[in-house]
Parts: C-alpha cells; structure tokens; sequence
C-alpha cells in the first residue's frame, strides 16, 4: 500500500510526460516525421563538441586518476575540489562575485539543488511563495519537507511579471522563501533588474517587519538562454540571502546526465553553518554525491555552451507563424517555450483538437496558468516548419 503523501501524485501523472509518450505512440502509427511534439523541455542542441572530447580524455588521462582519485569513485559530498573552483571562479569572472570552493555543492542537477536547499531550511508549516505560472514541481519540492506553497498571480498586463501588491501582500511572519525561476518557464518571460530590484526590496523589508530570514531561491537552468541581448539578472547580486539552483542540462544540452550545483553565497544568513547543511543534505537525499565523470568534464567545460542561436531561430518563427495564423503568443525572450493563449477557455479542448493535426502541446493549468498551453521549441527547426501548416489549419477551426 502507497503512502497518503504519494497518492495523489500516482493520481495526478505529470500531463508532460503523458503527452510526451502520446508522442511516441503516435510517431509509431503515423511515422515521426508527421507528429509535431512540444511537450518536453528536451534539448534538440547538440552538446559543445568539448564535453564528448573531455569524456574521452578523462577516461584515457592517468594524471586524472592521480589527481581525483578513481574517475568513478566517491569524493567529498560537495564535490570535487577543483571542480568547485571551477565554477566559483567562472560565476567570479562573469558577476563580479567572491566565490570559492565552500560556496558550491555539486548536484545531480537543478532539481536536487532547489531540494538539497529546501531540506537545509525548511521546518514543517514554513511557506513559500511560488511565482505564476511556475514549474509544475515546485509545489511538490516544497511538500517534500512539510512546508506549504503559496501562489503568486502574475500581472494582469499580459506580461507575466509578478503582481508585485500581491507578492507583497502574500508575506507572512511563516514565509521561510520564494522561488523565482528566471528566465521562465513555461512563459519564456525573463524577469527585469527593476523587477527583481523590487522584490527584493520588498523581501528585505519584510525580514525586518517580521524578524524572520527569507530566502529568495533562484532556480536558473535557462540562465544562458536569452534572446535579443537580453541580460538575466544574477539574484545573489541584487539580494544577500539569495540561493541558487543550476544545472547544465540546457547551457550543455545534457539533461540526461543530471549535473549542477547549488550556491550558498558568503553574505547569506549564517552560511558556513547552511552551507554545511546542504552538503548532509545532499548525502541524505540519497543521491550522496553529483556523477564524478561529469563533475570532471565540468571542471574543463565550464567556459562552454550550447548554441542559443538555433533556440532563438526556432522561437522567432513559430512565434511568427502562430502570430500570424491568428494565435495570442507571448514573444520568448529566454529559455526555449512558448506560451499560447488558448482560443478557448479550457486548454484541454484546445488541446485534444490539435491533436487531430498530430500536434502535442501541454495545458496551462498544470503550470499555475489556465486558459493557455506550452509550446516547447527545443525541437528541429524542420518540425517547427512542418509544423506551421498543421497549426494553420487548427487556427481555421477558431478564427
């Protein structure tokens, strides 16, 4: 018998990996090349040509093994030393930061980041205050230590900015932190310097009316994905108790290998003591440490990244297209999603009648957003083309 803190998840299976298995069923019947699926956040970008070169050296290199040890062997919780260094000294060079080895902790990517922190602060009832539309999982990473989500609605002005009154309003003397994920996803908006000067402004002061600490907890596997010159803001630089999340699933195009860190900043509360907090936090989530062979081909490739130009391609003309055939869109300025206004106002009919053209797409409400669906980009430019015609025609059956 399942737990009663699991069954409603049984219950609830993620609409994104159900669409994305209706994709597979479906290229079976009609052959791929005819179903258009943009269900999953799956880079289509071919890693950087260094990561598979540094793969092959590090397994062939003696003087690794010297240095580390056993390539697949154990090492301290946070991760390899020179690794750390690494990633502090890129973060160093780029924002103007003073990291070193004992502000990173390897994870097995983003999503263990963001749960190592929340196990490191989190005492049952504390709150969190979660940005709509959100990722579907935070909720459930808040619920995973017995803390509560509190949702945030966006701007009414079509933005998707948060509602700063009602982000203010939401505090309360329980509030341990909020989550900001940045560029977003589903929205591929990126929150403004001036909006995150705002919020934080907002959260500084709320820590002194309530006596309390509030972490802002910056979730950023799409930081390097930005279009058009767009600059992310780095949170820790605008806040001092900002956290960060990050993983090199998307800046590598390495989802499937599950690599990250998480960043634990000097000027955040108490943070030896924290930080140490997050690397026990990482050895009993169960993962232990971050893969060692990808924590070495980080420590050389940490310099790299993916191509953004053909995410910004793909983005511009399905947003051209869709634009065009009548669909409400709001333009992507970072990560690789489109988000759609529905042309009714329950997605999911939408949804099952572009599936008649062998079009997938993911509803809104499972993001906080209802009334709209995600498109995700990240796919071939030729099945964004081919794609167009098919959208054409599910636009005639609306407009």
């Amino acid at each position: 018998m399942i737990s009663k803190r699991m069954a409603p998840l049984v219950a609830n299976t993620s609409a994104i990996r159900e669409m994305f298995e209706e994709g597979k069923r479906r290229a079976k019947i009609y052959g791929p090349e005819n179903v258009y699926d943009f269900s999953i956040g799956n880079p289509n970008v071919p890693a950087p040509p260094e990561v598979n070169k540094s793969i092959i050296d590090i397994i062939r290199d003696e003087d690794t093994q010297k240095v580390h040890g056993k390539v697949h062997g154990y090492m301290n919780n946070a991760g390899f030393e020179e690794t750390r260094i690494a990633i502090a000294e890129n973060l160093n060079k780029r924002f103007g930061t003073d990291y070193d080895e004992n502000n990173i902790c390897m994870t097995v990517g983003c999503a263990c980041a963001i749960n190592v922190l929340l196990k490191a602060m989190t005492d049952p009832g504390d709150e969190f205050l979660v940005l709509e539309p959100y990722f579907f999982e935070y909720p459930n990473y808040v619920h995973n230590y017995d803390g509560e989500a509190v949702f945030v609605p966006a701007s009414k002005d079509g933005s998707f900015m948060p509602d700063l009154d009602a982000f203010e309003k939401a505090f309360t003397p329980k509030t341990k932190g909020v989550i900001i994920n940045n560029p977003n996803n589903p929205t591929g908006v990126v929150y403004t310097e001036d909006c995150i000067k705002k919020m934080a402004a907002i959260m500084d002061a709320k820590q002194k009316e309530f006596g309390t600490v509030i972490y802002m907890i910056s979730d950023e596997p799409y930081r390097e994905i930005a279009y058009d010159g767009i600059k992310v803001p780095f949170l820790p630089n605008y806040y001092d108790n900002a956290l960060v999340g990050y993983s090199y699933s998307k800046s590598l195009s390495l989802p499937g290998e599950r690599i990250g860190y998480a960043v634990v900043p000097n000027k955040s509360d108490n943070h030896e003591e924290f930080f140490k907090a997050t690397v026990i936090a990482n050895r009993v989530s169960g993962s232990v440490n971050a893969p060692s062979l990808m924590q070495l081909v980080i420590e050389r490739c940490v310099d790299c990244q993916c191509d953004v130009s053909f995410y910004d391609r793909n983005g511009k003309d399905l947003y051209k297209g869709l634009t065009e055939a009548g669909f409400e869109c709001v333009k992507p300025q970072g990560a690789f999603y489109l988000w759609m206004k529905s042309p009714v106002p329950d997605e999911r009919e939408f949804i099952e009648a572009a599936k008649k053209y062998n079009i997938l797409l993911v509803p809104g409400y499972v993001f906080g957003g209802p009334g709209y669906v995600r498109i995700s980009f990240c796919v071939s430019h030729e099945q964004i083309m081919n794609s167009l015609p098919k959208f054409r025609e599910l636009a005639k059956e609306y407009f």
